[in-house]
């Protein structure tokens, strides 16, 4: 009986009962004392009455002693109170209803920036309990999944560097120029293949804290090493700090940075300060990509066939890392055309 007492259904519908029987209450003891008067007796039988009753007035025989008015004009009290009651007990169930799916929604939302956040509290009626239990169970298994995951594919990366870097050995012993070149080339593709690997593995178990930052300051400091390095790269605009998980920044801008000089030659970091938002925009005139495509070269190791191929220097990495590091600060990654013709990258970060 306990048990079953203590139940979302059991709560709804002891609130929904009680608020019932206390409106039907107050309005029986309403119309009990301030009830709808008794239908006039014919004229004769009232001048009778009249006649005898206590006070009457001789001289103005026609007028009726008052009586007790209704309290506050008469069966307005306990209709307002019913609906007082009912609107009431409304508000307790759908907050009941409500405040479950709320927690599990803020939980999901957690866990989806960051699978190591505290679990779900258990608390509230049975079904609500039972919720958060299984919601904590599936968050422990995602969790260890990923975790297997990583530290499969990482001790695959890693194992595979030895083998290869003997090969890349035997490769400078060969004559043949042609060959030499080729076989070099395919042994450097998959050592960068592993690194981006391993980078992107290591930024996925990462779990960086919020900081304020000067985004700005970091953009300035990209593109002066660039410009050191002989690169083309430029930046305009301003903004004011804020909340962000600085190395997910630098990772995410020295990718989009390296894309746009490894496609184009030449990049330019446009920042525009909103009031809920910051929004960066790495503008380059390179080739740019196919619309059809803007969403595929996110996943892993994919090129667009074409001028972004492999003989470009790239592994198909760089938009995957920079687009994860983007969404784990709860901001996005977008492709867009350049006016002109080229690509730009539109990297959108949320101000809280």
């Amino acid at each position: 009986m306990i048990r079953s007492a203590d139940t979302l259904f059991a709560r709804l519908f002891g609130g929904a009962l009680l608020a019932i029987l206390l409106a039907h209450l107050l309005a029986f003891i309403w119309f009990t004392h301030y009830g709808f008067p008794h239908p006039p007796p014919p004229p004769q039988m009232e001048e009778r009455f009249a006649l005898q009753a206590p006070g009457f007035d001789t001289e103005h025989p026609h007028k009726h002693p008052p009586g007790r008015p209704p309290l506050f004009g008469g069966p307005l009290v306990p209709l307002v109170f019913q609906l007082i009651t009912l609107v009431v007990a409304a508000w307790y169930g759908a907050k009941a209803l409500s405040r479950p799916i709320r927690r599990l929604g803020e939980a999901a939302e957690r866990i989806s920036e960051n699978l190591d956040s505290p679990p779900l509290e258990i608390t509230g009626p049975r079904e609500a309990r039972q919720a958060a239990q299984t919601f904590n169970l599936m968050q422990q298994r995602i969790r260890e999944q990923v975790q297997q995951r990583g530290r499969m594919l990482a001790a695959m990366s890693h194992d595979l560097r030895t083998p290869l870097s003997r090969l890349k050995l035997r490769v400078e012993q060969i004559d043949d120029s042609k060959l030499h070149g080729q076989m070099t080339q395919d042994l450097d593709d998959m050592i960068g293949m592993l690194d981006a690997t391993l980078t992107y593995l290591h930024d996925q178990r990462t779990s960086e804290a919020l900081q304020l930052f000067d985004v700005q300051a970091l953009i300035e400091s990209l593109t002066e090493n660039a410009q050191d390095h002989g690169h083309d790269a430029h930046s305009s605009g301003h903004c004011r700090p804020l909340m962000v998980q600085p190395m997910a920044v630098r990772s995410c801008l020295s990718n989009l940075i390296d894309n746009a000089l490894r496609y184009a030659g030449h990049t330019h970091i446009e920042i525009q300060d909103c009031s809920n938002r910051v929004q960066l925009r790495v503008i380059d005139h390179g080739p740019g990509i196919p619309a059809d495509q803007r969403e595929v070269v996110f996943e892993p190791f994919y090129r667009v066939e074409g001028s972004r191929n492999r003989n470009s220097g790239g592994v198909g990495m760089g938009l995957t890392i920079a687009r994860d590091a983007a969404r784990r600060m709860g901001g996005d990654l977008k492709l867009e055309d350049t006016p002109g013709g080229g690509l730009t990258v539109l990297f959108d970060l949320p101000r809280p």
